[in-house]
């Protein structure tokens, strides 16, 4: 297994083999959240306008996106697992979610015409993502840090490539000095300042837990939509 590094929106474009898409602040956190709540659907929608008109012809469908981490107009929820948390499974169960953010849910969408196959990576799962690669062994696995915006590296989603590149090959890994390079930089400080209502404090707290959750979220195409599904640790 050759394991490869990419980084931000070009990286996804260019991703070969079987593809983690990165994104820990906040979209991947956020995406298990809506299964944990027992959504029953999630569609990955890149373009904004496309994701509200879908509410708008879908109204008992709910709409969690940002634009730059400002909430979507329209939507039900910015791309907060806070305020997922916030809301439980009284807004999600049963229900079909559309997401979009401005990073992770483009990178998979471009990922997806390139590679061959398509997770979506953050550390709430990392150990039931390494477990599923391990299981597959493919000749190739692409490690995409999504970054900031998708435009610049971001901290928090090359640690979390480390991990995963940690679990997959032992390569040494220092949770410690992980968490001191994620914390105070801008990534972070922008939600522990407290300034901005749509980025509360405590997520950095939630996106930063590792393998929360025991199962993978894996992205595909279908007739209409990118779509999510989600693959449970006794069938990894």
């Amino acid at each position: 297994m050759r394991v490869v590094r990419r980084s931000c929106r070009e990286g996804a474009k260019d991703a070969q083999g079987l593809t983690v898409v990165i994104d820990v602040f906040r979209a991947f956190t956020c995406a298990p959240l809506f299964f944990h709540y027992c959504a029953e659907r999630v569609i990955l929608e890149a373009d904004p306008e496309k994701a509200r008109h879908l509410k708008q012809e879908n109204p008992a469908w709910v709409l969690v996106g940002e634009i730059n981490e400002v909430p979507l107009e329209d939507a039900d929820l910015g791309n907060s697992p806070t305020g997922i948390m916030e809301k439980g499974p009284a807004l999600f169960h049963g229900k079909t979610v559309i997401h979009r953010t401005t990073a992770g849910v483009t990178g998979v969408i471009a990922a997806l015409k390139t590679a061959d196959e398509v997770l979506l990576g953050s550390f709430v799962m990392a150990e039931a993502i390494s477990t599923y690669i391990r299981k597959l062994d493919p000749n190739v696995v692409t490690l995409v840090a999504m970054g900031d915006r998708g435009e610049s590296p971001a901290p928090e989603d090359e640690a979390c490539a480390d991990y995963l590149e940690h679990l997959l090959t032992g390569k040494p890994y220092d949770p410690i000095e992980a968490i001191r390079k994620v914390l105070f930089q801008e990534t972070a400080q922008k939600f522990l300042r407290g300034e901005k209502a749509y980025l509360p404090r405590e997520d950095p707290l939630i996106c930063l837990q590792r393998n929360l959750f025991g199962f993978v979220l894996l992205a595909r195409t279908n007739e209409k939509f990118q779509e999510v599904k989600k693959i449970s640790q006794n069938k990894i």
